[in-house]
């Protein structure tokens, strides 16, 4: 196996900035075929001093890898759910990987709109993020609904389990 092989398997062949099914048979000068896109975060590249590039491998179309280039990516939200004031995925997964706890991904304006928001965040980062132990809940407050992304081990120690 290849590099681009063993990437695209790791990631189901699905592209990891638009979360896209990738043909592995498509050619890789083609703009929806395969490439394999180097995710450097800042605390990886802190942790090296800036000099080296330390990252991970992911599996991206050949067109959103080029439009992303070499600045920040970014992980749209679905644009068919009703959320206000939605967080940036990307950050507050790092975030979340680096110190644990709990964040307000967005708002929504009922209960449904947040379950909705709230399963389509889960599945989503199942393939982003597997590695990072995380929930999602909808919570009431202020007339509205939250949509929440909390590390697991947080809700452990809160909740006084062991593990």
């Amino acid at each position: 196996m290849n590099r681009l092989e063993d990437v695209g398997a790791a990631d189901g062949w699905r592209c990891w900035l638009c979360d896209e099914p990738v043909d592995p048979e498509m050619s890789v000068n083609d703009p929806r075929g395969p490439s394999v896109d180097m995710i450097l975060t800042k605390a990886k590249a802190k942790a090296k001093g800036g000099r080296s590039v330390v990252g991970e491998n992911r599996l991206a179309h050949r067109a959103c890898n080029t439009k992303k280039g070499a600045v920040a990516p970014v992980v749209e939200w679905n644009a068919e759910l009703f959320v206000v004031d939605p967080a940036p995925i990307l950050g507050t997964l790092e975030r979340l990987a680096r110190k644990g706890g709990r964040e307000v991904m967005a708002r929504c304006p009922n209960e449904a709109d947040g379950d909705a928001a709230a399963s389509w965040l889960a599945d989503r980062l199942s393939r982003l993020a597997p590695a990072l132990d995380v929930e999602t809940a909808v919570e009431p407050g202020g007339g509205q609904f939250l949509l929440v992304l909390r590390t697991r081990w947080t809700t452990r120690k809160l909740g006084g389990e062991s593990g």
